[in-house]
């Protein structure tokens, strides 16, 4: 049985994580997903909490044929002990799926099998790009599973979006 890991911050989960997860679980018996800079929520690069995006990233898995895990994984400052601290807070895995050079070059330096997951259609599926869309008032859905859609439309996520990434224009303090 090979266990692999993949993480994310997931702002918000969407298609193209999703076809690379698919792809993974092709190669793969079990998923840990990590949920990274899990301390993170109600910044404009960072809206969702922790708890909202295990919820869309479980969701969004439920009916793939694959066993797997969503946690939330804080950051740490220090990069040397960063391996250390997800394998804590994880069960142990075989492999590694990333695209990030720090994350692949921090878990080769550990000794883990690392693979490069290829980007998918990253001009149209990156979480820059749909809080983008949301904040401009544009359509989005189409570009997250359904499950995404409805966890944010739960939380009022783009409302949320939108007055987190307003600035204060008032020039007189």
């Amino acid at each position: 049985m090979v266990r692999a890991f993949y993480i994310g911050r997931f702002q918000p989960y969407h298609f193209g994580h999703h076809a690379i997860i698919k792809q993974i679980a092709e190669e793969v018996d079990e998923l840990v997903v990590g949920i990274g800079s899990a301390q993170k929520s109600h910044e404009p690069t960072d809206p969702f909490t922790a708890g909202e995006r295990v919820l869309m990233v479980y969701n969004a898995l439920e009916n793939l044929p694959i066993r797997h895990y969503v946690l939330p994984i804080e950051d740490v400052r220090y990069n040397s002990i960063w391996v250390h601290h997800v394998a804590s807070r994880t069960p142990n895995f075989e492999v590694v799926y990333s695209n990030n050079p720090l994350v692949i070059q921090l878990f080769r330096e550990a000794g883990f099998c690392v693979k490069e997951s290829p980007l998918y259609i990253r001009e149209r599926y990156s979480g820059t790009e749909i809080r983008r869309r949301m904040i401009a008032g544009e359509k989005w859905e189409h570009l997250v599973p359904k499950s995404v859609v409805e966890v944010i439309k739960e939380i009022d996520g783009v409302n949320r979006l939108k007055n987190v990434s307003a600035s204060d224009n008032n020039s007189s303090l």
